[in-house]
């Protein structure tokens, strides 16, 4: 394990293996989260299935305790854009639901998002099928980056290119989705949140060099509205300041010596990346 000038955590070709296997991990939680996402259904039925999944596969919640957190998930809905509290709210047609998830085993992690958009009668809002939809096409603009790129930097313009791409569409009723700006990617490993920083949106610091070792969590959040927030009185539950909808989706990469490879994603990213013209490294 080597530390660089920003004391970032770059790991060995066998510490990604283990990260791997957290990954994994994250991404049956999250997929068997994912079939339970129904309305009527509870935000703590939700936290249950990913409890049940992750100390079936003998690892442990990343969240659960970290800063005094209460449960295995964060559940967000609606203008909630993250770190909502699982808990008695009923879920509703039409809900916007951000489902976060972190694992660890033996003391490496894995950390992911995805959201869902609940059918209602009529059919869902296309406006937030939208919203959902690009938020996950800037994630994986953003994880492409970390291929082509050559700094941290380039995640964050790759992301604001897909939202002013759904600008240039007429998307969000032709007004620009909002990029949260106060919470951001980060690199993880040994802990969930580690050095270095990865900001969704341009910036002036180009951040680190993309280099083998270096893995990062890519998270963006985009909202409806305005990009302001507020914290609730729970101390952990992030809002629009407008009461706008948000979307939230995140993944684990590690890159390696021939290039990249997403750790919370079953097939490693291959799919969705090829599509980008970017060939994922395998592992071994």
């Amino acid at each position: 394990m080597r530390f660089g000038r920003e004391r970032i955590e770059y790991k060995t070709p066998e510490q990604v293996l283990r990260m791997r296997v957290a990954g994994l991990v994250v991404a049956q939680a999250l997929d068997a989260v994912r079939e339970q996402v129904a309305p009527g259904r509870t935000t703590a039925d939700l936290d249950a299935v990913a409890a049940a999944v992750i100390e079936g596969a003998g690892a442990t919640p990343s969240f659960l305790g970290y800063h005094g957190y209460p449960a295995t998930l964060c559940v967000s809905v609606n203008d909630e854009i993250v770190h909502g509290i699982p808990g008695p709210r009923v879920l509703a047609p039409g809900d916007v639901v951000s489902i976060d998830c972190g694992a660890i085993v033996d003391g490496w992690h894995g950390d992911s998002a995805i959201t869902v958009v609940l059918d209602a009668p009529g059919g869902a809002d296309p406006h937030d099928l939208a919203l959902a939809r690009v938020t996950e096409d800037a994630l994986w603009a953003g994880i492409a980056a970390l291929a082509t790129g050559e700094r941290i930097g380039d995640v964050g313009e790759a992301v604001e290119d897909v939202v002013d791409g759904a600008l240039a569409e007429g998307l969000n009723d032709g007004h620009r989705y909002g990029i949260v700006e106060e919470y951001v990617g980060h690199g993880i490993g040994s802990a969930m949140h580690l050095p270095p920083d990865v900001p969704n949106y341009r910036t002036r610091d180009r951040g680190a060099r993309l280099r083998p070792g270096l893995c990062v969590a890519v998270e963006p959040m985009l909202v409806r509205g305005s990009r302001l927030t507020q914290v609730l009185e729970d101390d952990w539950t992030v809002v629009t300041n407008d009461g706008s909808r948000a979307s939230h989706w995140e993944h684990t990469v590690a890159i390696g010596e021939h290039g990249i490879w997403v750790l919370t994603a079953q097939d490693g990213g291959a799919a969705r990346l090829a599509a980008l013209g970017v060939t994922v490294a395998p592992l071994d």
